[in-house]
C-alpha cells in the first residue's frame, strides 16, 4: 500500500501540474483570445468608415475646386472677347453703302442713303430743252457729292444745305442770278413771272397737274412752323418720271421725306406725291402741296 501511494503520489504530481498548466493556459487564451476578436472587429470598422469621409470630401474638393476657377476664367474671356469683335463688326453695314457715291448715307440725323439717278433713268430725259437738261445735271451732280440737311445753308462746301438754299445755289450756277434765297420769295418770284399752277386737289391724278413739266418747281407750306407772309416752307425741282417705276420724282434736299418708302435727309431724289390729308385733332404740323411753276426765264424750247 505505501509503495502504491508512492506510485500515485509520484505519478499524480505531474499531471496535477499539466492539469494546472491546461487549466492555467486555458484562461490565459480565454483572457486573450476575445480581445484580439474585438480590436479586429473595431480595427475592420474603422478603415471602413474612415476612407469614406476621407476620400468623398477629397473628391468634393476636388471637383468643386476646378469649377469655381474655370467657370470665372471662361466667363471672363467671353466677356471680355464678346465686346471686342461687336464695334469692329457693326461699322461694316453702316459703311456699306459708302462703295457708291449714289447710296451714300447723309451726314447728321440717321436715314436710309441719298439717292441720285442718271440722265438715263428719267423717262423722256433725251427730250427735255437743252436748259432744263442743264439745271437737271447740276441738281443730279448735287445727289452724289454726300450732302447733308442743313438749315440756312445755300453752299455744298457746308457738308449740306437747306431746301430753298439747293434751288439758289442750282440756278446760280445756270444763270439765274436774280433768284432769290428763301422758299417763300422763291414762290412770290415764279408768281410774278405769271408761270404758278395752284393745287387745291390732294389726288396725284388731278388735272391740275396736266400742266406739270420737268424743271418746274414745287412748293408746299407748313412742313415746318414759321411766320412768314406767303406761308411758303420748302421748295424743290420736279425730274419728271423715272422708267422703272414710272412714278413722279424730284430733286432737292430735304430733312425727312421719302424714297421708295424710306426717309432720307439730305440733297437727294424723292418720291412725287401728295402729303396725306391734315388731322384736324392733330397739334403737329401738316404740310400741304400748294402748287408748281415754271422757272422764271427758262426756255420751254
Amino acid at each position: 500500500m505505501k509503495w502504491l501511494l508512492i506510485i500515485a503520489i509520484l505519478f499524480g504530481a505531474p499531471y496535477a501540474a499539466h492539469a494546472a498548466e491546461e487549466s492555467l493556459g486555458t484562461k490565459i487564451k480565454k483572457v486573450f483570445e476575445p480581445s484580439p476578436t474585438p480590436t479586429r472587429k473595431h480595427r475592420k470598422k474603422k478603415p471602413t468608415p474612415t476612407p469614406s469621409p476621407k476620400t468623398s470630401p477629397k473628391q468634393k474638393k476636388a471637383s468643386l475646386t476646378p469649377s469655381p476657377t474655370e467657370t470665372p476664367s471662361s466667363k471672363s474671356k467671353h466677356k471680355k472677347g464678346s465686346p471686342t469683335p461687336t464695334p469692329t463688326e457693326s461699322p461694316p453695314p453702316e459703311e456699306t453703302p459708302s462703295a457708291s457715291p449714289a447710296q451714300t448715307p447723309a451726314p447728321g440725323k440717321k436715314g436710309w442713303p441719298n439717292v441720285s439717278l442718271s440722265p438715263d433713268q428719267i423717262s423722256g430725259y433725251e427730250n427735255y430743252p437743252s436748259k432744263v437738261r442743264q439745271v437737271i445735271d447740276a441738281g443730279l451732280a448735287l445727289t452724289r457729292q454726300n450732302l447733308g440737311y442743313t438749315y440756312g445753308s445755300a453752299d455744298p462746301k457746308n457738308g449740306g444745305m437747306d431746301c430753298s438754299g439747293f434751288i439758289y445755289y442750282v440756278l446760280q450756277q445756270n444763270g439765274f442770278s436774280d433768284v432769290p434765297r428763301d422758299s417763300s420769295q422763291q414762290y412770290v418770284w415764279v408768281r410774278k413771272s405769271g408761270n404758278f399752277n395752284a393745287v387745291v386737289s390732294r389726288k396725284e391724278d388731278s388735272f391740275e397737274f396736266d400742266d406739270l413739266k420737268p424743271g418746274d418747281l414745287l412748293f408746299w407750306r407748313g412742313t415746318y412752323n414759321i411766320d412768314r407772309d406767303p406761308p411758303i416752307t420748302h421748295t424743290m425741282i420736279y425730274l419728271g418720271r423715272e422708267k422703272r417705276t414710272q412714278k413722279r420724282v424730284m430733286v432737292g434736299s430735304s430733312d425727312g421725306r421719302t424714297y421708295e418708302g424710306e426717309q432720307r435727309w439730305g440733297v437727294s431724289v424723292f418720291d412725287f406725291k401728295m402729303p396725306p390729308p391734315p388731322n384736324s385733332g392733330d397739334a403737329k404740323i401738316s404740310p400741304v402741296f400748294v402748287g408748281y411753276g415754271r422757272i422764271p426765264g427758262l426756255s420751254k424750247d
